[in-house]
């Protein structure tokens, strides 16, 4: 016994180190600070309050289900995900894709919808498909990222209505006006001042105590549903275990993984070049989608990483888990003990929040580019900013953004293959391949060669090309069959590996091929 025990405690010791490694956690030391961190945190659960209530109120939800959300989405991402210091809670790219589900049918829907969604990003992470992200071209996040913006700000519209769905007019429009330009105001202030205390929160503060001493007849957020509430309650979605329930939250569910994982993984690579560091896309695809399982559990209508939160927290000094963890600590604290207060708070303080929020989320330094970058990027560009913003459909705006800039990129690369032309002194002619020749490209490859006047041996250089697909290697088929039928040879020189590889696959097809590099066995095993 006594020999065993040294063991169990080098064992323990390493396990232990295991699971501190994996939380990321080893890099806290003496050189963290401790005091910033959690005051980073702080201020982040401060600033989350609003933002949260206003993105479960667009998704016509209870304000406390978006701060549920806020919490054990921040929480676990916190925790588990791929990048320190970065931020997750309810997001207005969420409530929008929800909204239509939870007016039809209720959110008892919008929490499976939220669960199965979480499913699909766990598996996202397990299959690797964080590196995906790099597939987006810059014109398609611009136009994503403006569309979103365009979405959050049109979403505020209705507030400037009434319980009867008219517009306010007279005392209540200005009032409410009035209250909303001051928060707006405030907010775009207060960094000229001071970044200790956000511009969000000082905005909330001063218009509430404005409205609440002036005695102001104002809409607040007990007006529209009480948020009074405890700790959030584990809740399975009582819905009909069904196939028409499952095929019926399935498209909200893919939208909702595909849109959270493309906003975090976008969120992760800023902060990323702010901080000049590398987080873990695959990480944080298994911590979004935790999150969201959990959330859906625990009543939460589902989050992502959040890009003006993780600035907040990265600007104020914040670089570990702590921070992300205090701030969803804290905004559990504030549900608990300070639902009172924060059911008094004045909309038009939110309204103006997140006009600015809208306002700060689009790309104004793409509207320079219009005369910079190429003329297709700018469509694309514009393409998905429209499809995001009239569709609501951020997925399908990237989507058809990535497919779109895809054929664009293959279509300048088939007009580019290009065939320099001489005969050597044995008196074969060569052909150097310069360009892709991939399906695009196939068909002026095939331009190129004049098998009637050409030598009985030809050569086809690829020092300049690659052979990249099925469709390559069927033209190269048809070449080497013409010369065949002419009784001709054709010699393919300066293949790479991966062309050879990808030729030796094909062998049954390519029925003449002489792999020949005498000068420099570029083939060579």
């Amino acid at each position: 016994m006594q020999n065993s025990w040294p063991k169990f405690v080098a064992v323990s010791t390493i396990n232990m180190q295991r699971l501190l490694n994996f939380f990321d956690f080893k890099s806290l030391g003496p050189n963290v600070n401790y005091r910033l961190e959690v005051l980073s945190g702080l201020t982040v659960a401060l600033a989350l309050i609003p933002e949260a209530v206003a993105f479960a109120l667009i998704a016509g939800l209870s304000p406390l289900t978006g701060l549920y959300a806020a919490f054990m989405v921040g929480l676990v991402a916190a925790v588990l995900g791929g990048r320190p210091g970065m931020i997750s809670g309810a997001t207005g790219a969420i409530a929008v894709i929800i909204a239509p589900l939870a007016l039809m049918y209720g959110v008892e829907y919008v929490f499976a919808a939220v669960m199965l969604a979480g499913v699909f990003q766990l598996l996202a992470g397990v299959f690797k498909l964080g590196k995906l992200m790099r597939l987006v071209p810059q014109p398609v996040i611009f136009g994503f990222v403006n569309g979103l913006a365009i979405i959050i700000g049109g979403s505020q519209i209705s507030q400037f209505k009434d319980a009867a769905g008219s517009w306010l007019s007279g005392t209540d429009m200005y009032v409410f006006g009035g209250l909303v330009l001051l928060s707006m105001a405030i907010i775009a202030l207060m960094p000229r001042i001071t970044k200790a205390i956000p511009g969000g929160l000082t905005a909330i503060v001063v218009v509430f105590g404005l409205a609440y001493g002036m005695g102001l007849d104002t809409k607040t957020v007990g007006d529209l549903a009480s948020i009074r509430g405890g700790f959030p309650p584990f809740h399975l979605p009582n819905l009909p275990l069904t196939f028409e329930t499952f095929q019926l939250i399935l498209p909200f569910s893919v939208i909702i993984a595909s849109v959270g994982l493309i906003e975090s993984l976008l969120t992760l690579n800023i902060v990323d070049e702010l901080t000049q560091t590398r987080g873990n896309g695959n990480r944080e695809c298994l911590a979004q989608g935790s999150a969201n399982i959990l959330s859906g559990m625990f009543s939460g209508m589902g989050g992502c990483a959040m890009i003006g939160q993780s600035l907040i927290n990265i600007s104020s000094g914040a670089r570990t888990r702590i921070s992300g963890i205090v701030a969803a600590v804290m905004l559990l604290m504030f549900i608990l003990f300070g639902s009172s207060l924060i059911e008094q708070l004045p909309m038009a303080a939110l309204t103006g929040l997140m006009l600015m929020v809208a306002i700060g989320t689009f790309e104004w330094a793409s509207l320079k580019t219009f005369r910079r970058m190429p003329t297709s990027d700018v469509l694309v560009m514009v393409l998905v900013t429209l499809v995001t913003a009239f569709l609501h459909n951020l997925a399908l705006a990237v989507l058809v953004g990535v497919i779109i800039s895809a054929l664009i990129f293959a279509w300048d690369n088939a007009t580019r293959i290009r065939a320099r032309k001489h005969i050597d002194e044995n008196g074969w002619k060569h052909y150097e391949i310069y360009g892709p020749l991939f399906f695009g490209s196939t068909t002026m490859f095939a331009e190129k060669f004049d098998v009637s006047k050409d030598p009985e041996h030809i050569v086809i250089d690829f020092m300049e090309s690659r052979v990249s697909d099925m469709s390559a290697i069927d033209a190269l088929n048809k070449v080497t069959a013409i010369y065949d039928d002419a009784g001709k040879k054709v010699h393919l020189r300066h293949l790479s590996k991966d062309c050879r590889r990808l030729l030796d696959r094909a062998h049954a097809i390519i029925e003449v091929n002489h792999f020949e590099d005498p000068t420099y066995k570029v083939v060579s095993e």
